[in-house]
């Protein structure tokens, strides 16, 4: 080969070699590697078949052909019918399957044939998702005989979208949604938001921000919600919207939004009517008032109660729902942060409207790196509560630190309320079996943005993940989830596999010690979120200073909820308080949560309560550390742009641990008057340094 000719060939090879961007998240279908499983699930799956037509079956019947086509390296045909040879079979079950309901399926091995079933059509693309996930992770499937249903109803994304293209909270660019070019252009990352979104589970998705503007509601922009809606259907997922109290004043011309007023009233069926018209399979509506400056009944001496049973009577005729958030805390009200959720809340249980679920965050404060389960779960048992989780990373890294939450995803379902004795855990509030309610779901606050891999960090798509799949089946394990989305993503090489999901699991613990250790928590910096700022303490609003949390004193440090404080402790049920009523027997996970403890106080470790937060923050520094050398031991096995994005952003967090460790301690040193000890690296910047620091244009705000 000539030169000339052998550099043009180079360089078209090079070309050819596409560099993997994460567009494709966990569905990336690439050639199965182990050759014996290869053999078999060529050997198993001939003429493949999905029996019938629709348009979810036609979407079935596409992700199948692409996924077998890619995981079997060859060109792989779907049939619509039945052909003699055909060994891989989906179709709706007659007579109905008993143990699947809407939406679960059943998949089996057996006499040569594998059959996909499931009561409907939608449960037939789950059961094929769940199919081509059991290929991506090379499971033997000689002898499948797997039943699989949603434990929960309603499986929700919440997106912080403003209708301006900004993100609340998002740290992954702007918002997909393209209102502006909608509803005439569709982009073809709606399409592929629908199937990643199906691929785990999720069937909701609520479009705009909590924080909502009342121009959603307008003719206009239904239309464009309708579009999106009619993109979605398909793949099972229903459009949801939050709904701004003040609406029929701000586009309705009344001059009151009183829920008991009968114009208003009149205004929400009207625009019900309206909605229901364009979309009739629309969820309905999540509503935030009387929080954060929302407008809200309460602004018109009503309950909430009242405002979300109006909403409720709006939407009913059309079996709509409302979803009402219960993230409720006044600057007026002098009452401890953590206890004015439950007393505004828990005094209405039972006076909701059936089609009403009151939303809950997993604590009382604000989606903490740590903080105990919200005093509400347990609580209403005449009201079906809803779990409002965060998947997008504001108080844990944000958009720059491998932060993998199912842990804490886990550690708050499996919480023991006590509420009926024990085994009464919030997962069964939330599933509706503990208090027999029908109506049960959970809800994520959506780390999706425009980014070409849709999340940022390429380990914060492993959050959506595991997030759909916990509303799937809530028993599973962090550990099992991981492993999934390591082989669907990367590799399957063993290896790998299992120096990453080491990782994954231990690194919500790694980051808990370098930001908010014992028990501390909302001590980051005001606005953006972004850094720690224990020192804050000039906002108008007492709450939003971060000393209002952590109450640093020449005596200690810690928030005293227990009798002799706040007594935010005594909304929990007996068996809970008693974990940490007591400063002796207290979980030091969260000692600093429930006690004022004095810098002295001796620790189960033998240190005093300030070495022991020194060795927390440098510890996880420390950890941060062979979190790095993990990643760079597994270059072998990653895509060459994805190794460099991560190595580049965890060089990013170790800088990031580093500097919440030294100004943390150089703040509490003012109070504790003890030295960091010697044996630890000593910070090099002054406390003055760390105040300094200003971060104007972070993501999210």
């Amino acid at each position: 080969m000539n030169k000339p000719i052998a550099a043009i060939f180079c360089l078209l090879l090079s070309l050819s070699v596409k560099a993997e961007s994460g567009y494709d998240l966990w569905l990336r279908y690439t050639p199965v590697s182990n050759s014996a499983l290869l053999q078999q699930y060529r050997t198993l799956i001939s003429a493949p078949v999905v029996i019938g037509n629709s348009p979810t079956l036609s979407a079935t019947r596409n992700e199948l052909k692409n996924g077998l086509s890619g995981l079997l390296g060859q060109r792989v045909s779907v049939l619509t019918a039945a052909a003699k040879n055909s060994t891989l079979i989906v179709t709706v079950s007659v007579p109905a399957l008993a143990e699947t309901g809407n939406e679960g399926f059943i998949i089996k091995s057996k006499q040569g044939k594998i059959t996909i079933t499931a009561n409907t059509d939608i449960g037939l693309l789950y059961g094929v998702f769940h199919f081509l996930r059991l290929l991506q992770t090379q499971q033997d499937i000689s002898n499948l005989n797997i039943v699989s249903a949603p434990k929960l109803k309603l499986r929700l994304l919440n997106h912080w979208d403003n209708l301006n293209r900004t993100v609340e909270r998002g740290y992954a660019g702007f918002s997909i949604w393209d209102w502006h070019k909608l509803p005439g252009y569709i982009d073809k990352r709606y399409i592929d938001y629908a199937r990643v979104n199906a691929s785990i589970g999720i069937n909701g998705a609520v479009l705009n921000n909590v924080n909502s503007n009342a121009l959603i509601l307008t003719n206009a922009y239904l239309l464009k919600v309708k579009a999106l809606a009619d993109v979605f259907r398909p793949y099972g997922i229903k459009v949801y919207l939050s709904a701004k109290f003040s609406s029929p004043i701000e586009i309705g011309g009344l001059k009151t939004a009183d829920p008991l007023n009968s114009d208003v009233q009149e205004w929400w069926k009207a625009k019900a009517k309206e909605i229901y018209s364009l979309i009739p399979d629309f969820g309905g509506f999540l509503v935030k008032a009387n929080s954060e400056g929302q407008p809200g009944p309460q602004d018109y001496k009503r309950t909430h109660a009242d405002g979300a049973n109006m909403l409720a009577a709006a939407v009913a005729p059309y079996n709509g729902i409302i979803i009402w958030r219960a993230f409720v805390y006044a600057a007026e009200n002098p009452v401890d942060r953590h206890k004015q959720a439950y007393d505004d809340f828990q005094p209405l249980d039972g006076k909701f409207s059936a089609n009403v679920m009151v939303q809950v965050k997993n604590g009382a404060i604000d989606f903490m790196p740590r903080e105990p389960f919200h005093p509400l779960f347990g609580a209403m048992p005449s009201t079906p509560l809803m779990m409002e989780f965060q998947v997008t990373q504001e108080y844990t890294g944000q958009g720059t630190s491998l932060i993998y939450l199912a842990p804490l995803f886990k550690e708050v379902l499996n919480s023991d309320t006590y509420s009926k004795g024990k085994g009464s855990t919030v997962a069964k509030v939330i599933d509706g079996s503990l208090n027999h309610h029908s109506l049960n779901g959970m809800a994520g606050v959506s780390n999706i943005g425009n980014d070409i891999n849709w999340c940022s960090h390429p380990f914060a798509q492993a959050n959506w993940f595991a997030y759909g799949r916990l509303c799937w089946d809530y028993d599973l394990s962090s550990e099992t989830i991981a492993d999934e989305w390591l082989r669907m993503t990367f590799s399957n090489n063993q290896q790998f596999v299992t120096a990453a999901k080491n990782m994954m699991i231990s690194s919500r613990e790694i980051m808990v010690n370098y930001m908010n250790p014992l028990g501390l928590h909302h001590i980051m910096s005001t606005g953006g979120h972004y850094g720690p700022a224990p020192w804050v303490d000039n906002l108008k609003r007492p709450e939003w200073n971060p000393v209002y949390y952590h109450k640093a004193d020449s005596e200690g440090v810690g928030f005293n909820r227990t009798s002799t404080g706040s007594n935010a402790i005594a909304q929990y049920f007996p068996e809970v308080r008693k974990q940490w009523e007591d400063i002796n027997t207290c979980d030091e996970k969260m000692i600093l949560w429930f006690h004022h403890v004095p810098w002295n106080y001796k620790m189960k470790s033998g240190r005093t309560l300030w070495d022991e937060l020194c060795y927390k923050y440098y510890s996880g520094a420390e950890d941060v550390k062979k979190m790095q050398q993990t990643w760079t031991s597994l270059q072998p096995y990653v895509d060459a742009e994805e190794f460099d994005h991560v190595k580049q952003l965890l060089n990013i967090q170790y800088n990031e641990a580093v500097w919440w460790r030294n100004s943390c301690l150089l703040y509490f040193q003012t109070f504790s008057k003890m030295q960091i000890p010697a044996n630890y690296e000593q910070p090099d910047k002054t406390l003055d340094y760390y105040k300094n620091l200003s971060f104007p244009f972070v993501p999210g705000i």
